[in-house]
């Protein structure tokens, strides 16, 4: 029994349902019928009406010429970082030489698919587990290139690869989730301090903004406030000036003198007169009662004052007549013996 199993041929998908040579057979669209003469290739069918000879030909296989998918099953994986994975996928191919697909090969589909499993683990093997989910395009280029460059002399040329499912163990699941909370944690704690920092910035940029419009508001303050007291001086200055030329004008006159004296008795009664209003501790002078000597004394030191300027005058223009003005001190004497 082993030595006819041995012996007995494998199973062959592209025998069953073979087309009966009957002479005139009509080939359908998208089909290639292989046809051997006496056990010997012979020729391809083309679609439409074909003869064959009875007997002699036979048709040996009909190929597909459309897209095949086939479904590649589910299989075991292990990354370069020692993960082992549970991996499926999906194959695309097409048949591009009917004679190299007829007898290249015993079973096209079986071939490939194989291939197409022992090419995924080599080609996950070359990656680690967080690269197999970002270069997902780039690993089913590489199966298609790797599965291509094999199934050349097979007549079938594969079309597309696409991975349907990865499945990672529960415990790698696990450290994933905890890996991707912990980098939405981090990305959070990054935000909020890039917030906090921002908000700071702003806080410090209104506050040296709101420094800086301070600083030149009182800047222009003291200016303006130094421009009105230089005005304020300016006037004063001007008006004493005024008032100054005015009181010389007057003393140049004729009884300047005595009114002079009169206004320096008045100023000295009324400084009397305030002397206990501001504070309770006053200071008098040793001859407070005595206003003539006081009065004297004010008008000795004008009299002082004003000499070298009456002594200038005289010399420039020579006295004329005598003056006829009486002394200050007489006046004041004659002014207090009246009143009294």
């Amino acid at each position: 029994l082993k030595h006819a199993a041995r012996l007995a041929p494998a199973p062959c998908r592209w025998n069953s349902g073979l087309p009966m040579n009957i002479g005139v057979l009509f080939v359908p669209q998208q089909e290639a019928w292989v046809v051997e003469r006496m056990g010997k290739f012979h020729r391809i069918l083309e679609p439409g009406l074909n003869f064959l000879i009875p007997l002699l030909d036979r048709i040996r296989y009909v190929q597909s010429l459309k897209e095949i998918v086939i479904n590649v099953p589910e299989q075991s994986a292990v990354t370069l970082d020692n993960v082992t994975l549970q991996i499926d996928g999906v194959l695309y191919l097409r048949v591009m030489d009917p004679y190299k697909a007829s007898y290249g090969v015993e079973d096209p589909e079986y071939a490939v698919t194989q291939l197409a499993q022992t090419t995924m683990r080599s080609e996950l093997g070359k990656l680690s587990l967080d690269r197999v989910f970002r270069e997902r395009e780039s690993l089913n280029a590489s199966i298609v290139d790797a599965i291509n460059q094999a199934s050349d002399c097979w007549g079938i040329r594969c079309l597309r690869y696409e991975i349907k499912d990865i499945h990672v163990p529960p415990r790698v699941k696990e450290s994933m989730q905890m890996q991707v909370e912990a980098e939405r944690r981090k990305r959070a704690t990054v935000l909020e301090s890039e917030g906090t920092r921002e908000s700071a910035i702003n806080v410090a940029e209104g506050q040296k903004q709101a420094q800086i419009l301070a600083s030149e508001a009182e800047k222009a303050e003291q200016i303006n406030k130094a421009a009105g007291e230089a005005n304020a001086m300016l006037v004063k200055a001007r008006a004493k000036a005024e008032a100054i030329q005015l009181l010389a004008a007057a003393l140049a006159q004729q009884h300047g003198n005595a009114a002079a004296s009169l206004s320096v008795a008045e100023q000295y009664v009324n400084a009397f007169s305030k002397i206990a209003k501001d504070s309770n501790t006053v200071l008098l002078p040793a001859n407070t009662g005595d206003v003539t000597n006081m009065v004297a004394q004010a008008l000795g030191i004008y009299t002082t004052l004003t000499k070298p300027q009456a002594v200038k005058t005289q010399d420039e223009t020579p006295q004329t007549h005598e003056d006829s003005q009486p002394p200050a001190t007489e006046m004041l004497k004659a002014e207090q013996g009246s009143s009294s």
